[in-house]
């Protein structure tokens, strides 16, 4: 009899601990259907456009991204406690040691996180948590093969340059007007 009691507080320890896991995977499926979040998924195909100035390079790592999932979730209707609970989540979520700092850029309005899973060599995901605290926030999961954690670096330097067309999003975005 007290096996059975030990191994069932076993499995029953096992389910909770497993329950309180929180991945950014589960909390993405988690909003899929939540009317108060917008959410795309973008092939980068379409990030090339027709008039990509992209240089073999940038063409190289930007075919090594086979997708971006992207949920946002923006201010509006006074929704701010509700914007501060779910960005408080991600900010857990994201502290978490699997994912990885890759870099931070903050300025006095926005705050942007880039983070990654993986090793040192191959990036499985990368991750961009950008949050303004009049807008809203929005979450960039890209996923590919052989991302390496240079190269995600050297993407975000050709997007600051306008070397990708972010156009696929820019509808999106249209979300975060006030």
């Amino acid at each position: 009899m007290k096996i059975t009691h030990a191994i069932t507080l076993f499995i029953t320890a096992l389910v909770l601990i497993s329950c309180n896991d929180k991945s950014l995977q589960k909390y993405l499926v988690q909003k899929q259907d939540d009317p108060k979040f917008m959410k795309v998924d973008i092939p980068t195909s379409l990030l090339e456009g027709e008039n990509s100035n992209l240089t073999a390079e940038e063409k190289e790592i930007l075919s090594s991204i086979k997708k971006i999932n992207v949920v946002a979730y923006p201010i509006k209707d006074a929704n701010l406690a509700e914007f501060e609970v779910e960005k408080q989540e991600l900010e857990s979520i994201l502290a978490q040691e699997q994912y990885k700092d890759l870099t931070r850029i903050n300025s006095n309005d926005w705050s942007a996180t880039l983070k990654y899973t993986g090793d040192d060599d191959t990036i499985d995901e990368v991750i961009v948590f950008a949050s303004d605290n009049t807008k809203g926030f929005a979450v960039f999961r890209l996923l590919g093969e052989n991302m390496r954690p240079e190269q995600m670096l050297q993407l975000m330097k050709t997007i600051e340059k306008g070397g990708v067309d972010l156009s696929p999003i820019g509808g999106m975005m249209k979300g975060f007007d006030n």
